[in-house]
């Protein structure tokens, strides 16, 4: 069973993940109007997003391998 701090973890990273790709395919290499400040702000959140989801899955790994040595 996936314990729920992994699930949201991934749920994290593959949110961010697929912002990032939207932004960079979409934004930046497409022309069109110029970029808002608050797009920006989504950007840099969706690199925050994406550091704490791996840092979510990493720490639930930890934990379960903690949890087989007792």
């Amino acid at each position: 069973m996936i314990d729920r701090q992994k699930l949201v973890g991934w749920i994290l990273v593959v949110m961010a993940a697929a912002y990032l790709v939207y932004f960079v395919k979409m934004r930046l290499f497409e022309p069109g109007p110029a970029l808002a400040n608050k797009e920006w702000a989504q950007f840099i959140g969706s690199i925050v997003l994406l550091m704490i989801g791996t840092a979510n899955v990493r720490l639930a790994a930890i934990r379960g391998r903690r949890q087989k040595r007792q």
